[in-house]
């Protein structure tokens, strides 16, 4: 049987103060009655010598009861402090992980603004300009999903040192301007569903094929851009394999990563560890949130509205 709230939720026994000593309240069942008590002390033999605080007619009675028949009464108690310790003990040459938070936000707009930009326009092409072997190419493309990221993570590794890029935040945003393929493959199918009027039209007014994609064809797939940046945002704000790989200088690292530092050297305080989780993960939460029915919008549209 389930219990509300979860045992997982912040909670603290109530306690009352009886001759200047801070007791524990707990409730009792006996004779069909719901008495409230205060343990006064704990024996040897598991019962407890207790003091009946409610109803008031039983109020100041002393029982000596088993211990496995009282339920402590709990509250919810967050402990707050935990949030500005988790902030307090990390690296003072971090500013409070002010550093870590400016180079996840870098990493993030970059990595969308490279996404979106690249991937679009690689659509654009595969779905509304013919050239030959578009076709082949295409399947070429939605091929490269099938290869494993760990085949390739050496190879771009050596790419990247081959370029000086090692322990700087280049190797992290870079390739977010060559396009994905899941995100290309996903905007060309919301670029075939525009009728080709609209092109034709644009044609004929002397737009060119840039125009055509900037001014008309973004405008109208506004819900698979949107799909798109949230993705980028949560895979960026997410990213662990990466700034491990590349980074080794703490005042370059993201949160994902630091956030494993944190857990390398307070492992052992669950409260401090879960406040930093909490304050690592509640902007995508947030993002989330408000942005869901766009997301949803642009995962299951398949067409535009007529």
């Amino acid at each position: 049987m389930s219990k509300f709230p979860p045992v997982w939720i912040p909670r603290q026994q109530v306690t009352v103060s009886i001759h200047g000593k801070e007791c524990g309240v707990s409730t009792l069942k006996q004779d069909g009655q719901t008495l409230k008590v205060a343990t006064l002390e704990e024996l040897e033999t598991g019962e407890h010598r207790v003091q009946v605080l409610e109803p008031p007619e039983r109020r100041g009675e002393v029982l000596l009861v088993p211990g496995s028949q009282l339920q402590k009464v709990r509250v919810f108690a967050p402990k707050w402090e935990n949030y500005w310790d988790a902030l307090r003990f990390l690296p003072p040459e971090t500013n409070y992980g002010l550093v870590f938070l400016w180079n996840t936000l870098f990493l993030s707009i970059l990595s969308i603004i490279g996404t979106v930009l690249s991937s679009s326009l690689v659509a654009f092409a595969f779905s509304r300009l013919r050239w030959p072997g578009r076709d082949i190419w295409f399947v070429v493309l939605l091929a490269t999903m099938m290869v494993p990221g760990a085949v390739t993570m050496l190879p771009v590794f050596v790419i990247f040192r081959a370029l000086g890029w090692v322990d700087t935040l280049r190797p992290l945003w870079v390739p977010a301007f060559f396009g994905s393929a899941f995100n290309i493959f996903l905007l060309r199918q919301f670029f075939m569903t525009i009728p080709m009027d609209l092109e034709d039209a644009a044609k004929i007014d002397g737009c060119s094929y840039f125009g055509i994609y900037w001014r008309i064809m973004l405008p109208l797939i506004k819900p698979a851009l949107a799909a798109v940046t949230i993705w980028t945002f949560m895979g960026a704000w997410n990213n662990f394999m990466g700034p491990l790989i590349y980074i080794s200088s703490p005042e370059k690292m993201p949160l994902a990563y630091a956030l494993q530092l944190f857990q390398s050297q307070h492992g052992g305080e669950p409260g401090m560890l879960m406040a930093a989780a909490t304050m690592v993960m509640l902007p995508v939460l947030v993002l989330f949130f408000f942005t869901q029915r766009y997301f949803i919008e642009g995962v299951t549209l398949t067409g535009i509205k007529g």
